[in-house]
């Protein structure tokens, strides 16, 4: 079985593209046929891949009914080669909230020959729910060698300081109104807000190891890899899940302001964050301000939250995807 991975053309780092190739370099380096389709050339490509399998242009793609042709779910038009050639069409759902939103009118996915992959459990359960199919769950991977803890931070209960790192390109305006929220109750001072952008995953690392809480802004989300390299790199995590996130998000909170209604599959971990509903401004300042003071107080609690999130980050390893890759490739 050969399998062909479409990549979807992106200008911008994504991660979805960099699990897409992360997929092609573990099905080539095990000695599998495995190729990328590259729709348009000079898309964008993450550093520190070995970029191993062989990248096809699109319009040398030429499928047979025996091989895999493995498409993102925001692309269904891209499943037009595998189904004209009766190959076994897999739709990768990265994002649920893409699964639907870009479908030709009169087209249903219950019409189409088609199965899927989800990347996390949360996204199965949504599968399942809309569209009546089962969909088994591959996992992405951060790479565990760049995102670690390296004790660079400042001791935030000498000096009071703690810095929260966000995301600017995160539902932008909602994180401003977490900072407004947040500083009127505390004051403009009260932390140091820390933004990562435009950075490879050395400089994420570097600047995750240098403050104490992320601030997670994104919704909607698969799987959300930038609060796992938070807490890989001894982050605090707080804010929002994306529906996506409860594939390993787990409350710390005793009596938390919102539970999902969802089933939770059971995880090794503890309480690894403080999670609020998406959106909900208030709730997420409301958190930054108890991750805050836990941050300053240290202690016992601050060290169980921190371990679980280490705990957390093994458990999302790139080796850990690896495996996962290998087994269901053989499955099918």
């Amino acid at each position: 079985m050969k399998t062909y991975i479409f990549l979807p053309p992106v200008s911008k780092p994504t991660g979805g593209v960099t699990v897409l190739r992360q997929m092609a370099d573990i099905l080539h380096q095990a000695g599998r046929e495995a190729r990328l389709v590259e729709r348009e050339g000079g898309s964008w490509r993450p550093e520190g891949l070995a970029d191993a399998a062989p990248v096809l242009a699109w319009n040398d793609l030429r499928l047979a009914p025996d091989d895999l042709w493995l498409v993102p779910e925001g692309w269904p038009n891209a499943l037009a080669p595998g189904l004209e050639a009766r190959s076994r069409c897999v739709v990768y759902v990265q994002n649920w909230a893409y699964l639907f939103s870009a479908l030709p009118p009169g087209v249903a996915w219950s019409g189409l020959p088609v199965s899927f992959l989800a990347v996390s459990d949360p996204v199965a359960h949504f599968i399942r729910q809309a569209t009546r199919q089962d969909a088994p769950v591959l996992r992405p991977g951060i790479d565990r060698a760049i995102f670690r803890r390296q004790d660079s931070r400042p001791t935030a209960a000498r000096d009071k300081a703690v810095t929260v790192a966000f995301m600017p390109r995160k539902n932008k305006g909602v994180a401003a109104q977490i900072r407004a929220v947040f500083e009127h109750r505390n004051g403009p001072g009260a932390v140091r807000w820390l933004p990562i952008e435009g950075l490879d995953a050395f400089g994420v690392a570097k600047a995750l190891n240098s403050a104490h809480i992320f601030l997670m802004t994104g919704f909607p989300e698969g799987c959300p890899l930038p609060p796992l390299e938070a807490m890989a790199c001894g982050c605090l995590p707080v804010g929002f899940t994306g529906l996506g996130g409860w594939d390993y998000m787990r409350q710390v909170q005793a009596d938390p302001r919102f539970m999902p209604w969802w089933p939770l599959r059971e995880v090794a971990w503890s309480g690894n964050g403080l999670w609020c509903a998406d959106g909900d401004v208030l709730d997420a300042a409301l958190c930054l301000e108890q991750a805050a003071d836990l941050i300053r107080e240290g202690g016992p609690e601050l060290d169980a939250v921190l371990a679980a999130g280490q705990e957390t980050a093994s458990a999302y390893s790139t080796e850990r995807q690896r495996k996962s890759v290998l087994a269901l490739w053989d499955a099918w």
